[in-house]
């Protein structure tokens, strides 16, 4: 349908449906859908439908600007951002698979309590100055991160019971006590019954979040980097599943939306594509029906050259009379030939 149309790449787009045949087009109508209607209801429009992009709004590429400068796409909004307008300076490109913007995470608030755990973390804390178009780099050292720390009313508690659990290589948890586990249950009764415990705390609904939001964590008005899988480690419980459909972003916990499934369908589609039927029908063939096969495509390729080229030789023009009548004489050999066919058996 969309071969005549003047389109414009902008990546992946979930709620998006092509607006051709609808409202906004007279006397076009869609050819894959005709009874399409008026309005597409379920499209979300951003600024990208209007040719500008990132938190600066300018088009790309943009050619007032001299800064040279990758960009980056939301995984959540889908809007393309520049690197240098994300509150942090991007990891190298090969250390992260998503980013999510400060927006986003404003937004996804309880992404934070897990960006502590699995996000990567930015290369330099970056403050741009547009006007001169000078990038800044300063590195964050480890009594800066202290104060940022210190600052969010956050701070870490070395108690006495992680020194203790320490001692007798019992694990910390998350309430910072030995005498607790996630469940509520004594660490050293877990010891003497695991295994019926094990089966107890299956019919409790544990939130990872949760467990997550109890530790210490910073919350930034910046990007954040993401690696390959960090989505399945997202909790599942009810309660979190209940927030995602309250945000919009059920999608977070969808592996086949990531952009490296994305890109792996375009690349088998493309594979595809490329295939040759013919090998694909012979490999799915025994030796025999291989054998029999080629000699039959070989008898058909050499017939209709032959017919052909006494067209050529003329100089006539081939009909669709003529293709008909060609098959129809081939078809009629083919079967003389079976009928006279020997068998033998060894």
């Amino acid at each position: 349908c969309h071969g005549t149309h003047r389109l414009f790449e902008l990546y992946t787009k979930r709620n998006f449906r092509c607006d051709c045949g609808n409202s906004k087009f007279k006397n076009l109508q869609c050819k894959l859908f005709p009874e399409k209607s008026k309005v597409n209801s379920g499209n979300k429009y951003n600024d990208n439908f209007y040719g500008l992009y990132c938190t600066c709004k300018r088009p790309y590429p943009d050619p007032e600007d001299e800064i040279p400068d990758e960009m980056i796409q939301c995984i959540v909004c889908e809007d393309w951002f520049h690197g240098r307008h994300l509150g942090a300076v991007p990891p190298e490109s090969g250390d992260f698979h998503e980013m999510v913007c400060q927006a986003c995470m404003n937004h996804c608030h309880f992404l934070w309590a897990y960006a502590s755990q699995l996000a990567v973390p930015p290369l330099t804390k970056a403050n741009s100055l547009e006007n001169e178009g000078i990038v800044l780099k300063v590195e964050e050292s480890e009594e800066q991160k202290k104060e940022i720390i210190k600052e969010s009313g956050v701070e870490h508690q070395d108690t006495k019971e992680e020194k203790q659990s320490e001692q007798f290589n019992e694990p910390s948890t998350s309430s910072g006590s030995e005498f607790l586990n996630t469940y509520g249950y004594c660490s050293k009764f877990l010891q003497k019954f695991p295994v019926e415990i094990a089966e107890t705390t299956s019919e409790f609904s544990f939130c990872k979040l949760k467990e997550l939001q109890s530790k210490p964590f910073v919350k930034k008005d910046t990007a954040t980097f993401w690696p390959s899988n960090w989505r399945n480690k997202l909790c599942t419980c009810e309660d979190c599943l209940k927030m995602y459909s309250d945000l919009e972003v059920q999608f977070l916990t969808d592996e086949c939306d990531t952009v490296l499934a994305y890109e792996n369908k375009g690349t088998s589609d493309q594979e595809t594509e490329r295939r040759d039927p013919l090998m694909d029908t012979l490999n799915s063939m025994n030796r025999v029906q291989q054998v029999e096969l080629i000699c039959e495509y070989n008898d058909l390729k050499t017939e209709l050259t032959d017919y052909l080229r006494r067209f050529a030789d003329e100089g006539t023009v081939v009909k669709r009379e003529d293709i008909q009548h060609f098959f129809e004489e081939f078809q009629s050999r083919k079967r003389r030939r079976t009928n006279r066919m020997q068998y033998y058996c060894s």
